[in-house]
């Protein structure tokens, strides 16, 4: 055999075999962000015109969360489908896997507290408006305490959380 035609095995050897470690990362990669792995799941609704929604997915996926969002024009119409009160409304909605509705800027650290153990009769955790300082709304050094409220089925809601800081808020 000539060194010629060696070569060029060893050449093809660990092309094909570049090419099939590569296909098995990029199969290994999309496996992980499907449902059912560790990775909770939320498919969010928004405005397509709406920057700070696109601002809190990214605090949401950086801190573990696998994240599908959708544009959509009736989003008020969504919101009261899902049980949402007028007056617990923002901008975005998240819905997990499990059912349960994240209306607005709720920081993720309080979405995985709630779906580690979801309170008796809750469909989720709201934080109304848009307060400076929640995820999503940072603006320079500016903070405005805010309250993340628990919604029930009955249409009720309580205190799930109080917000004081900005590096609380964005943990």
């Amino acid at each position: 055999m000539s060194a010629l035609y060696r070569n060029s095995i060893s050449f093809f050897r660990v092309i094909g075999t570049i090419f099939i470690l590569q296909t098995m990362g990029g199969i290994l990669i999309a496996r992980a962000a499907e449902p059912g792995t560790t990775e909770p799941l939320l498919t969010v609704y928004k405005d397509a015109n709406c920057g700070c929604c696109e601002k809190w997915l990214t605090h949401i996926s950086e801190r573990g969360f696998s994240v599908s969002a959708h544009n959509i024009n009736n989003l008020y119409e969504f919101k009261q489908s899902k049980g949402i009160p007028a007056s617990m409304q923002s901008c975005h909605t998240a819905v997990s896997s499990q059912g349960f509705v994240f209306e607005g800027h709720v920081p993720a650290k309080l979405i995985s507290r709630f779906l580690a153990t979801p309170p008796k009769d809750a469909i989720g955790l709201t934080v109304p408006a848009m307060p400076v300082g929640s995820p999503g709304m940072e603006y320079q050094d500016k903070f405005m305490p805010y309250q993340v409220l628990l919604l029930k089925k009955d249409g009720s809601s309580e205190v799930y959380a109080q917000v004081n800081s900005l590096e609380e808020s964005v943990q």
